[in-house]
Order: C-alpha cells, then sequence, then structure tokens
C-alpha cells in the first residue's frame, strides 16, 4: 500500500503544481477576436510551461477585474486608464507592447470629408446615418467619446446614434446588419468575416492611434497575485522574441499589430501600411 499512497501523493502533487502554473489576463475584446492570443500563447506556454488564461471584456471591466485583485496582469488599451492605475496603486509600472490604430468604417456616402473633424459633425448635424456605439465602457468606446467630445463638443443624441453595449464583434455585425457607421479597432476589422456593404471611410489620423499598455497586478496589494509568472509574461512580451511574435500576427498577409516595448519615441517608429503612420 505505501507505494500506492506514495504513487498518488506524486500525482496529487504534481496536479497541484501543474494547476498552479497559469497565470489570469484581464484584456481586452479586441485582443481576443483579433486572433492575437491565439497566435502569441501558444508560443509563450510553450517557451516557458506557463498557462495564460484570457479574461477578454472591454477594457473598464478589465481595469475593474484586476482592481479587484481577480487577475494577474492586466492589457488594455486607454493610457489615460492605465495611467491612472498604476497611480492608484494596483500597479507599479506599465509596458508599452504593442499598437495599431482605430479605424471609422461604413457604407458609402456621397460625401468627401477633409478631416475627422469634418466627417464627425456631418453625422451630428445631419443626422441622416446611423452610427452604432459600444457603450460597453470599453477602450474603444471611451476614445469614441473623446472624438465626439472634442470635435462636436458633446455627446450626440438621436435616433441615429445607437449605444448596444456589446463587444467589437457584435458591434461591427450590427453596423453590418443596419449599414451603419461604427469606430474599431484595425485588427478587429482585418478578422472580421461580415463586412458586406461597410467598408473604410476614415483612417490613418493621429487621433486614431490605438496603443496598448501591460501591468502586473501590485501582489503588495493583492498577496494572492502571481506575479513572478506574471512578470515572466510581460516580460516575454516585451522582449524581442515576444515583439517578434507580436509582429507575425496577421491576417489575409496584413500585419494585426506593431511591436513598440522597444521603441523609445513616436518618431521612431516606421510601419508600413498595416501599421499605419499616426
Amino acid at each position: 500500500m505505501r507505494p500506492f499512497i506514495a504513487a498518488v501523493f506524486i500525482a496529487i502533487t504534481s496536479a497541484n503544481a501543474a494547476l498552479a502554473d497559469f497565470i489570469t489576463v484581464a484584456s481586452t475584446t479586441s485582443t481576443q477576436n483579433s486572433g492575437l492570443y491565439d497566435q502569441i500563447l501558444p508560443q509563450f506556454t510553450a517557451q516557458t510551461g506557463i498557462e495564460v488564461r484570457v479574461v477578454a471584456v472591454g477594457t473598464g471591466q478589465a481595469i475593474r477585474i484586476a482592481q479587484n485583485g481577480d487577475a494577474d496582469v492586466l492589457l488594455v488599451h486607454h493610457r489615460a486608464s492605465e495611467d491612472a492605475f498604476v497611480a492608484d496603486g494596483y500597479a507599479k509600472q506599465r509596458f508599452d507592447v504593442m499598437y495599431n490604430d482605430f479605424i471609422l468604417v461604413g457604407p458609402k456616402i456621397d460625401f468627401a470629408p477633409k478631416s475627422l473633424d469634418e466627417l464627425l459633425n456631418y453625422f451630428a448635424d445631419t443626422g441622416d446615418h446611423i452610427f452604432i456605439s459600444r457603450g460597453d465602457d470599453s477602450g474603444t468606446h471611451k476614445r469614441e467619446r473623446e472624438l465626439w467630445e472634442k470635435y462636436a463638443q458633446t455627446m450626440p443624441t438621436g435616433d441615429w446614434y445607437r449605444e448596444i453595449g456589446s463587444g467589437m464583434g457584435a458591434t461591427l455585425n450590427m453596423a453590418s446588419a443596419v449599414n451603419g457607421f461604427t469606430l474599431t479597432d484595425r485588427g478587429t476589422w482585418l478578422s472580421f468575416g461580415n463586412k458586406g456593404d461597410l467598408g473604410i471611410i476614415w483612417q490613418q489620423d493621429r487621433d486614431l492611434r490605438n496603443p496598448y499598455g501591460v501591468m502586473v497586478v501590485d501582489s503588495d496589494r493583492f498577496p494572492h497575485v502571481k506575479s513572478e509568472l506574471a512578470m515572466q509574461f510581460v516580460q516575454w512580451l516585451i522582449s524581442d522574441v515576444g515583439q517578434t511574435a507580436i509582429g507575425n500576427v496577421r491576417v489575409a498577409g496584413k500585419q494585426l499589430f506593431c511591436p513598440n516595448a522597444n521603441q523609445q519615441s513616436e518618431q521612431e517608429q516606421t510601419p508600413d501600411d498595416a501599421c499605419p503612420a499616426q
């Protein structure tokens, strides 16, 4: 019996060790919907033995999950919220990891705007075109609100403006179904298969730049956070190996994200068409 008991003990110990070698990442629907994690996480796990479990929600909800200590890593895309997360003591440091850009998509219109300002005010002034907003406190929704407030000086009202409280994929599906307009990240757009009559109507604007940051949730605040495993993941993401893996993620030959952990300034960035100049 003793050898049997020893074998069972070893099996249980091994199982517990295996269960311990995972981290939880609170992240965005855009990184999930684009297929980024499907391509890079198997590489990280193969190299480290650490499993990554992603909770993909809007940026606002991802931050709240991390603020509750229910994640080891936070990877989102709203810089002001990320800086506040660090300033409020939920993480010690934020790291640049990658960027892409937002684009405005919709059906063809008989209007040729000369600027993003002109386009948004055209929508607001006419009220003739349906605009689908995520309305979910995500990074994309936060940026959309910032654009309306900057250029139209107010948030839209009226039946033409519809907040649906959904992720990026569902928002694009709704826009396609009603032949409406929406703001999306380029990565999700490239991966989206139900474009219908939608196309890109505005892009490559500095106000549409979409940087992503990654942070380890502070284990001083939440002792159960797996900070060592989490830091291994963050260090891998910003390493040459991780940055190459991110840069190699493609859909239909188009690059989804531009790695920028090692770039000291925007002036050093020389992206190609798949990583639009901002």
